[in-house]
C-alpha cells in the first residue's frame, strides 16, 4: 500500500477565475454551471527517458531540414518542485511556441509573418532526479489576437508538466522579463495577483549564457504537493 500522504487541494482563489471578460474568448469557455466534484486519480503514466528522440529538447535542430532554425538562439532551464519545495524528479515537460515572427506551425494561423522550415515549435524533455531542466530554443515573437482591435501578445513558450500524479499536471505560458506586452495582455491579467504573474516571468541568467552561442533564461516551476486529504465520493477507491 502507498503510504505517501495525497496531494495538497487545490486552492480555486490562487488561480484566475475562468471567466475573465477582458479575455473574450472565456466568455465561450468558461463553465455557465456549478462545477460538479469527480474522484481524483492519483496514479499517472510512468515515462521513459529512453523513450526521448536524441534531439527532442532542441527546438532549434530537432526539426531542421536545411539549417538550423532562424531567430535569437536561447537556453531556458530551471528547477521543477513541488508546492513544499521538494524537486519532482522524472517530470514530462512538453513545449511547444510561434517562431520568430510570432507565427505558429499551425493551419489555423493565418499571421502574415513567414514559417520556417527548420522550425516546428515543439519538443519535450524530462526532469533529473534534482529537478533540473533545459531546452534550447529561439525565441518567440509577439503576435496579434483578435481579442480587441490590434492587441498583440506578449513573446510566450506554452508548457505542460507531468508531476507524480494528474493532479500534478500544469498546463501554463512563460514569459520573458522586460517584455512591455506583459502589462497590457488580458491574458496575463487575468490573474488578480502580482506576485503571481512575476511567477511566471522568467528572468535573463547572465551567469548561464553560451559564448557565442545562446542567451540564458532561468524560470523555476512549482507543482502541487503532497499532504492533505483529498475529496473523495462514495465507493472511490483508496
Amino acid at each position: 500500500m502507498d503510504e505517501r500522504p495525497p496531494f495538497l487541494p487545490r486552492d480555486p482563489d490562487a488561480h484566475p477565475p475562468a471567466l475573465a471578460p477582458g479575455y473574450r474568448s472565456s466568455i465561450l469557455r468558461s463553465p455557465q454551471q456549478a462545477l460538479v466534484p469527480l474522484n481524483c486519480q492519483l496514479a499517472a503514466p510512468r515515462f521513459r527517458r529512453e523513450d526521448l528522440g536524441a534531439l527532442d529538447h532542441d527546438l532549434i535542430l530537432n526539426s531542421a531540414q536545411a539549417g538550423p532554425a532562424i531567430g535569437e538562439r536561447l537556453l531556458v532551464h530551471g528547477h521543477v518542485r513541488d508546492e513544499l519545495g521538494r524537486p519532482v524528479p522524472n517530470a514530462l515537460i512538453e513545449v511547444w511556441q510561434a517562431n520568430a515572427g510570432g507565427r505558429y506551425r499551425h493551419p489555423r494561423d493565418q499571421y502574415k509573418a513567414p514559417l520556417d522550415p527548420n522550425f516546428s515549435g515543439c519538443g519535450r524533455l524530462m526532469t533529473d532526479a534534482q529537478g533540473y531542466y533545459f531546452f534550447r530554443t529561439i525565441r518567440p515573437g509577439a503576435y496579434p489576437w483578435p481579442n480587441h482591435r490590434a492587441e498583440w501578445r506578449p513573446a510566450h513558450i506554452h508548457f505542460a508538466l507531468n508531476g507524480e500524479g494528474w493532479a500534478q499536471r500544469l498546463v501554463t505560458q512563460m514569459y520573458f522579463e522586460g517584455d512591455p506586452l506583459i502589462a497590457r495582455c488580458p491574458i496575463v491579467h487575468s490573474i488578480a495577483d502580482e506576485e503571481q504573474i512575476r511567477g511566471l516571468i522568467a528572468h535573463a541568467d547572465f551567469g548561464a549564457d553560451e559564448a557565442m552561442d545562446s542567451r540564458a533564461y532561468r524560470w523555476d516551476i512549482t507543482l502541487r504537493g503532497r499532504r492533505a486529504t483529498l475529496f473523495e465520493a462514495p465507493g472511490a477507491h483508496a
